[in-house]
This record gives C-alpha cells, structure tokens and sequence, in this order.
C-alpha cells in the first residue's frame, strides 16, 4: 500500500484543521495537498455505514443527540460544515481510493463486520488500512477479512506488545503524539511493527518524531506538515 513508504503523512479526517472533517471537501482537500492517505471515521447507523466521529451531532453538524436518535434521511440532510453532508463509506472510499490510500477507524460496536463485508465485496484490492482502539472489533474484522491490514489506536494506555502478537500480528501500531516518547517508539520497532503517531500539527515535531524513529504522522494540516526531509522517498 502507499502508506508502506519512508514516514507518509496521512490526512487526519481529510484536512481537518482547514475544513470541515470527516466531510468530503475536506478528503478532496488533502488529496490536493498531496497526503498519501487519508484517515476517516465510521459508524454503522441505520443499516448503513457513514463517515462521522463523535456519537453525537452536535460538535460536528447543526443537529443534536445520538446517530441514532433521527433517521437516515435525517442525518444526511444534516450540515456538517461549509453546506457538506454526512457522506457514506462507500461515498468516501469512491472518491478517495483513485488517488491515496485510506485508514478506516472503526467506530462502535458492530461496524467490523459492516466494513470488512463491503472491503470484500466491492473493494478488494484496495489501499486500505482498518484502525480502532477497540481490540475486538479488530479482530471481529481480521476473521471476515484477514487480507486488510490492521493497527490498533492506543492513547494514554501505552501496548501489550506481546499480546498483540498473539492476537493481532497488526501492520502497525498508532500512538498519540502525547505518548510517544522514543523509548516506546523504539520498542514497537524493534517488535517488527510501524509506528504512526496522531495528531502531529507542527513540522518541528514531525521531524523530531522521525528522529525518535516513528514511521510517519497524521495531521490536520496536511498544506503544512510534510514529509521531513530525513526520510529519504
């Protein structure tokens, strides 16, 4: 996939930081930004797969309470920024997947098996990498479809490193930028996985991550952190 390159910057949400996230203006933006992937979010609503954060509407569109609390026809009639729709997967990975690869994190109990049967029936070969600080839904997701890579989210909590050998053998291994000292940085190296770190908005600190031996960032402006020039492409 293009994310198996010298420290890829991966759009967090599109470009969250200059447009609406999660929307597709904000994927088309990072696309133009040059990123060579672009992290979503998913939930399963309504039979349905749709592409939003939170749980809730209000931080994200004019509407208010759970997903679930209006119908699907509601939700997508619902602004999420600059007049943007909530879009669906399949609307996402359509327009995304022609030119840069894309990580899906999974959201919610249930949406493991939702994405792994839509990844097989309609994108197969696709660049995609499946993400989420659920450690179940992983693996729900890596039995429907063991050929899609896989990486588990950690925040605060920092891995098991021989447990997810054991239970997930991931492509990688995602770090907050706030936990990832170059101690644990190396030691997911020297464990044999890459080592992504999120949310990195600041071009000093994606070079200094380079140094500490991280594999590359996410960000939400893609127009300002670029590929360090240590990485060698």
């Amino acid at each position: 996939m293009s994310l198996d390159i010298p420290f890829p910057i991966i759009g967090h949400r599109g470009a969250a930081g200059l447009e609406p996230e999660n929307t597709l203006r904000s994927f088309s933006r990072a696309v133009r930004l040059g990123v060579d992937a672009v992290e979503l979010d998913v939930h399963w609503v309504h039979d349905e797969l749709i592409v939003i954060h939170d749980d809730t509407l209000e931080r994200t569109t004019n509407g208010t309470g759970p997903l679930d609390s209006i119908s699907l026809a509601e939700l997508r009639e619902l602004d999420a920024g600059a007049g943007e729709r909530i879009p669906t997967l399949t609307e996402a990975l359509d327009l995304l997947l022609t030119d840069c690869a894309v990580n899906i994190e999974l959201k919610g109990s249930g949406t493991a098996i939702r994405v792994a049967r839509l990844l097989k029936q309609h994108y197969p070969c696709a660049e995609v990498l499946v993400s989420s600080f659920m450690l179940t839904e992983l693996r729900a997701f890596h039995e429907v479809c063991p050929e899609v890579d896989i990486a588990p989210l950690f925040g605060r909590r920092a891995p098991d490193l021989a447990k997810l050998e054991a239970s997930l053998s991931p492509w990688s291994v995602h770090l907050s930028r706030r936990n990832a000292n170059a101690t644990l940085i190396r030691a997911i190296r020297d464990a044999g996985y890459r080592c992504l770190i999120y949310t990195v908005n600041e071009p000093d600190e994606a070079a200094a991550l380079l140094g500490h031996g991280a594999s590359g960032v996410f960000t939400d402006f893609p127009d300002r952190v670029r590929t360090p020039s240590g990485a060698s492409r």
